[in-house]
């Protein structure tokens, strides 16, 4: 069954199944279908997310178990209601302590039937995992191991010992594991394992191969058999080596139920049409969504103020692409070494097994894999080895290959690109080696894409941070109406039960958030004369662009709350790395950072900063209302984020993961939601699968004001976008929108009816959005 609407509860020890079972009346009112938790199986005692999967054949005790979980179901059935559930197939936690699958090949080595369960590279650490726990260096913590029974121990974690060695001394005994316990700090060189991203804490695992696809998803398969639950999420398929094949044995062992994966889109990039989902879990709408509500010169001023204000102007934040491809070096190079090794190892590997290709010079091919990795403009390439040719691919496109010769001083040096790329398309053979290469490099663009792009260069390049967003483009933030007409008519035509979300727990900031801070790109002026105003207020910003981001982050977020803004600038001085990081944290910047906070946006002047927002309300309350509209009407299912029926002002991770609450239903933002929640319920074959999508245009000097498309020749969606700029040009005057033929009743208010051309200024004359159904459709739904 497709979903009609999901709303997202972030299920955690302090909002367990019996809570959200004590919620589903309310959900069911608001109107959604179905209810969309977060990982439910068993992952590592106290996560607040579940992403750190521990089990996947049990469901979370901490949770109420599969009992619990069951007794959830039928609740949400007997109100309507079914479930979505979010699965993790690319890693689970390393923490042996509670990953038995793990602790198992940690005590037995390559031998164990488990170890074909986790991607580890045997030969690159002699024949041992490196696990990266330890505080300093071995010789430094050396005291604080112990041996107890058949396990050694090192504060709270624990490792199993090989198989009589329990009794050698400490130094033999440690190697004679298969393991080897070292400082954190060698994950990012000496890492054997493939890992999520750069978190060492999670581990890879191999779905791909069928035993283990079946090991990790009987579980999950036995609930939806039993009708517990009714569709999926996919965590982040771009971690798997073969995401189609992965997607297509899935969609066949669950009966092809509504599936989406997290896959975030790249510019033009589209989905990969053999795929066995049913489209994406939303990103793509999110940021054409957002755009519609950003003004493209607005924007490129603010963009100029920036790098003004700040002194920015080359590849540290100045600009969009330069300061990603910085990132991207850096990235590679630091946090990726050891994924990188991997490949040049790899590499030269195939080189020495093909007299055609020997001679190839490590360093050689180390080079082509950086300037090739760093230059892939989508996330990952989607090929496997042996398979049909493909140089025109987007992940590599040719111009890319040309660019990247130039860091070879001898032309014939850079013949080492071809190989590269050629392993990376998978056109350069089949055997074993060359399919590592081809799913590893894969799998290492996507780590590179993330960590360079979502958690570094958002972070340095920020004169509008409500482009910064997982699947925006900072570089080129607005969206025109035709723009979007021709998104969201390719959705109703090749993914009509796509997902589309507008916040969810990996969000930087909120909708609402980000809606007020697109205002700034109708009011750039405004704007720099605010920072003039507030540069003498307060403790001194250690830096032009941390005030820039302070105060830009104070005015989406609202409230002078120390406690929640304080925590969010940190991560994003940390995150941008240019002059403190997670890893080399730097304590006299840190706490400037701390002062300037308090003292500035959570101090005294942001009643300056208060003033300056009151004058804008309207405008975003216009910006934050249509873009809930547009996305619980556009083509596809709409997912609404715990809180988001109402007006929720969260910015990232974890200020954005508290427990689920109600909000007031007779608010003007539940008001909109339930109306529109509700009407897809009661209308899913205008909104669903065979539902059209027409757009509409209006007429007159403010036409491009008004952003309207029609479903399926029965409802009627109009917002107002760039309301401020609106205002300043006159307003609506005579501008009218022509609806289709018949009458239409409003939805959001006093249920007015309209026909033929409605001026604006009437339509929009007590919100600044409207949802129009015809009448005898209104009025039959009601009477039924």
């Amino acid at each position: 069954m497709t979903p009609t609407a999901t709303y997202r509860l972030q299920i955690q020890p302090d909002f367990p199944f019996s809570a959200a079972e004590k919620a589903v009346p309310y959900l069911a009112a608001l109107g959604v279908s179905h209810l969309h938790l977060s990982p439910v199986l068993e992952a590592v005692p106290g996560s607040t997310h579940g992403y750190d999967v521990v089990d996947p054949t049990r469901v979370r005790e901490e949770l109420g178990g599969e009992d619990g979980l069951r007794a959830l179901a039928r609740t949400a059935r007997a109100h309507g209601l079914g479930l979505v559930l979010d699965i993790v197939p690319n890693h689970m936690a390393a923490a042996p302590r509670f990953n038995r699958p793990l602790w198992e090949v940690l005590r037995e080595g390559p031998a164990s039937p488990y170890a074909r369960w986790f991607d580890i590279d045997w030969d690159g650490g002699d024949g041992r995992v490196l696990l990266p726990v330890l505080g300093h260096r071995l010789g430094v913590e050396w005291e604080k191991l112990s041996v107890e029974g058949d396990e050694l121990r090192y504060y709270d974690h624990a490792f199993p010992l090989r198989e009589g060695t329990s009794g050698l001394p400490l130094p033999e005994l440690l190697d004679a594991q298969f393991y080897r316990l070292a400082w954190w700090r060698l994950a990012r060189t000496e890492l054997n394992y493939r890992r999520f991203f750069t978190i060492s804490d999670l581990i890879g695992v191999r779905v791909e191969d069928p035993e283990v696809f079946r090991a990790t998803h009987t579980k999950i398969l036995e609930l939806l058999r039993d009708g517990v639950a009714d569709g999926l999420r996919i965590d982040h398929p771009d971690g798997l080596a073969d995401p189609g094949t992965y997607l297509r044995r899935l969609s066949e062992a669950t009966g092809s139920r509504w599936t989406v994966v997290e896959k975030i889109l790249t510019g033009d990039e589209q989905l990969p049409a053999d795929w066995a989902v049913a489209g994406t879990t939303g990103y793509d709408a999110l940021h054409h969504i957002d755009g519609l509500f950003t003004d493209r010169e607005g924007a490129a001023e603010l963009a100029r103020d920036y790098r003004y204000f700040t002194g920015l102007t080359g590849d540290r934040g100045g600009y969009w692409e330069a300061t990603v491809r910085r990132a991207a070096y850096k990235v590679l190079t630091h946090e990726l070494a050891a994924e990188t090794e991997f490949l040049v190892r790899t590499a030269a590997r195939v080189c020495a097994a093909d007299p055609a290709l020997r001679d190839h010079a490590p360093w050689a091919l180390r080079i082509a894999l950086h300037e090739l990795l760093v230059r892939v403009p989508v996330y990952r390439p989607y090929v496997t080895a042996g398979g049909l040719p493909d140089r025109t691919s987007p992940a590599l496109p040719p111009e890319a290959v040309a660019r990247a010769a130039a860091a070879y001083a001898v032309p014939e040096e850079a013949e080492a690109l071809t190989v590269v790329r050629d392993l990376a398309l998978g056109t350069l053979g089949e055997g074993p080696h060359h399919a590592a290469f081809c799913a590893r490099f894969a799998q290492t663009a996507s780590a590179l894409r993330a960590k360079s792009v979502e958690d570094t260069a958002f972070y340095r390049y920020a004169p509008l941070l409500s482009a910064a967003e997982v699947g925006g483009d900072p570089g080129a933030p607005a969206v025109s109406p035709e723009e979007f007409h021709t998104f969201c008519a390719r959705l109703a035509r090749d993914w009509p039960s796509t997902g589309t979300v507008l916040t969810t727990h990996d969000t930087k900031r909120s909708a609402d958030v980000r809606a007020r801070i697109a205002v700034l790109t109708e009011c750039p002026e405004r704007w720099g004369e605010l920072l003039k105003s507030l540069g003498g207020s307060g403790a001194p910003a250690p830096d032009p662009q941390v005030a820039w981001t302070a105060w830009q982050t104070s005015f989406g977020f609202g409230l002078p709350d120390r406690e929640r803004l304080g925590p969010a600038l940190l991560k994003s001085v940390r995150e941008a790395g240019l002059h403190t990081s997670w890893t080399e944290q730097d304590p006299v910047y840190e706490e400037a950072v701390e002062a300037f906070v308090a003292a500035g946006p959570c101090g005294p002047p942001h009643a300056v900063l208060a003033d300056f927002s009151r004058a804008l309300d309207p405008h975003v309350r216009a910006n934050a209302l249509g873009a809930a509209l547009v996305q619980l009407t556009m083509p596809g299912v709409p997912d609404v984020y715990q809180g988001t029926e109402g007006t929720y002002i969260a910015l990232v991770d974890p200020d954005n993961r508290a427990p689920f609450s109600p909000v007031d239903p007779m608010d003007e933002k539940p008001v909109l939601t339930t109306a529109a929640l509700r009407l897809r319920r009661r209308l899913p074959e205008v909104f669903g699968e065979s539902g059209t999508y027409l757009p509409m245009t209006a007429s007159g000097p403010a036409a491009a004001h008004c952003l309207a498309f029609c479903r399926s020749g029965e409802a009627v969606t109009a917002v107002t976008r760039l309301s401020l700029r609106l205002a300043d040009a006159g307003g609506w005057r005579d501008t009218e929108l022509p609806l289709p033929e018949g009458t239409w009743t409003e939805l959001l208010g006093a249920e007015r009816e309209f026909t033929g051309s409605v001026r604006l200024s009437e339509l929009f004359a007590e919100r600044p959005v409207a949802l129009l159904t015809r009448s005898v459709r209104a009025e039959s739904g009601a009477s039924g």
